[in-house]
């Protein structure tokens, strides 16, 4: 009786966060997270400041969770690319990041959010350990992508999957944010992240000495 009568309850409230996100999207996209006001997010998805503030508590708070909510759709399909791969068709470890992370690496994230946020962190304590936490998150996910690859392929790192993960992800961001220093569209941010997570693979994976048996 207690599940009936609160799961329309819980429909409600997720079809609310889900659309307070969307429109934050929107909103951010045309005028950036500084202008983006909790009364214009409101308005453009059709509710009340009551909505929002049932659902978070700032609108730093809601910027964080649409930014996980990027980053959490964006290795979902890297985590499906990487499940389907086919072991045969890989000829280098270039190829083999190429075809991993593809070319909607980026396309999905919005470097000028991703950056902005970390500047709010900087200045709220609160805002930072959420951000530190997501991260953290993001890492964890990140990890198991590779340790995936590894078992996968029967590839060798350089360094432990943990610090191999961290330093993807600290690329990735640091691509971020020189992409909105440099005002770089989001394609170049999608090549700029290849190109850089594809020479630190080549780094990462110890490469095989030649059987001398075979000679």
């Amino acid at each position: 009786m207690t599940d009936a009568t609160t799961r329309p309850g819980t429909r409600r409230r997720e079809q609310t966060r889900a659309r307070l996100l969307d429109a934050a999207h929107e909103v951010f996209a045309e005028v950036g997270m500084d202008a983006a006001s909790v009364e214009t997010i409101c308005e453009r998805a059709g509710f009340t400041r009551g909505a929002f503030y049932s659902n978070f508590e700032s609108k730093d708070e809601l910027f964080l969770a649409l930014i996980t909510q990027l980053a959490d759709a964006q290795l979902d399909e890297v985590d499906v690319r990487v499940r389907g791969l086919a072991p045969a068709a890989i000829s280098d470890t270039r190829d083999l990041v190429r075809q991993v992370v593809g070319a909607s690496v980026g396309s999905n994230m919005k470097p000028h959010l991703i950056s902005e946020i970390r500047t709010q962190a900087l200045r709220d304590p609160k805002l930072a350990e959420a951000y530190l936490a997501w991260q953290e998150v993001l890492r964890s996910r990140v990890r198991g992508i590779i340790q995936h690859v590894v078992d996968a392929y029967g590839l060798r790192l350089r360094l432990p999957i943990e610090d191999a993960a961290e330093l993807f992800v600290d690329v990735s961001f640091d691509a971020c944010v020189r992409a909105t220093l440099e005002g770089r569209p989001a394609s170049e941010v999608t090549e700029l992240m290849n190109d850089r997570m594809e020479r630190i693979a080549g780094v990462l994976v110890e490469v095989p000495a030649p059987d001398q048996s075979s000679r």
